[in-house]
């Protein structure tokens, strides 16, 4: 259930946050037709990122055996590249994030591009609902409990909803670095689980026969139906009995990636200015709580 929580909620997060910065700026001028084909836009992202989704998951259970196991070993192995930019990306930007939304809000305003804003929440919606059907339908697929796992993801998307509502009626201030930060520790687990899953079932389909020893038995500590399996299979991705391989591989991503996630003393970016003559638009004002 956490993985598929927090895959909702980072990803739901960072599209409610343009969503709300865009609106606000147009609730703000006045622009009410614009608002109107703003929301449209965002609901008509959210039935084709949910289309997308259901056909990836039907055209699985289409497949025999062994071209299930190749397409999940696929959506894993892109699960961890989008993953891994993602993480590596916000890392370097989060403090500063919704200062260069609002300065790319302002110039567009500037510009009298009201299109430009309604696109921008258009294409943020449909970024981040590909990635997270992506990363979910390979977190669903390296679960043993769909139902779990379903609810983890829909609390997590309701979540970010609620703070994206939060942020655009101006009473919810998110410091976005710790959030980011924090949220990219549990993902860099998350995507390790995905490494080794996807050297599985790169076996399964016949891919990948190297290495293929027993790493050490882990069948006394994760237990089937228990709390800890749960646990360390659901979130950590660890099997009872992992191979060499699967061992190696989440070894080989998840320490470099966590040192990369948690390293003190990041040097912050440099912060862009809104454009010439851009008027300056202050709601939400929460600026202060995003450094």
């Amino acid at each position: 259930m956490l993985p598929t929580l927090v895959i909702g909620l980072r990803e739901g997060v960072e599209a409610a946050l343009i969503v709300a910065i865009v609106a606000a700026f147009l609730r703000r001028e006045g622009q009410r037709d614009a608002l109107r084909a703003m929301w449209a836009g965002v609901a008509l992202a959210v039935v084709l990122c949910t289309g997308i989704a259901v056909a990836l998951e039907l055209v699985d259970e289409a497949l025999p055996q062994r071209q299930q196991e190749a397409l999940e070993t696929v959506v894993a192995a892109a699960a961890v590249a989008m993953v891994t930019f993602m993480i590596i990306w916000m890392t370097r930007h989060a403090a500063d994030l919704a200062g260069d939304l609002r300065a790319g809000a302002a110039g567009a305003l500037a510009r009298g591009s009201t299109l430009a804003l309604v696109g921008m929440a258009f294409v943020a919606v449909v970024r981040e609902g590909i990635e997270t059907a992506v990363f979910l339908l390979a977190a669903f697929q390296a679960s043993d409990n769909a139902t779990s796992a379903g609810a983890g993801a829909i609390a997590g998307i309701l979540t970010a909803v609620a703070i994206g509502a939060g942020i655009y009626r101006g009473g919810v201030r998110l410091n976005l670095g710790r959030f980011f930060r924090a949220t990219a520790a549990v993902l860099v687990l998350v995507a390790a689980g995905l490494v080794a899953s996807a050297i599985h079932t790169a076996h399964e389909a016949g891919w990948w026969n190297a290495l293929q020893g027993q790493a050490v038995d882990l069948s006394w500590l994760i237990q089937p139906g228990s709390v800890m399996s749960s646990l360390l299979t659901g979130v950590l991705g660890l099997q009872p009995q992992p191979t060499v391989g699967e061992a190696l591989g989440w070894l080989l991503y998840l320490v470099p990636m966590m040192i990369y996630v948690l390293r003190p003393g990041r040097p912050r970016p440099t912060v862009r200015r809104a454009p010439a003559g851009a008027r300056p638009v202050l709601l939400p004002q929460d600026g202060e709580a995003t450094r």
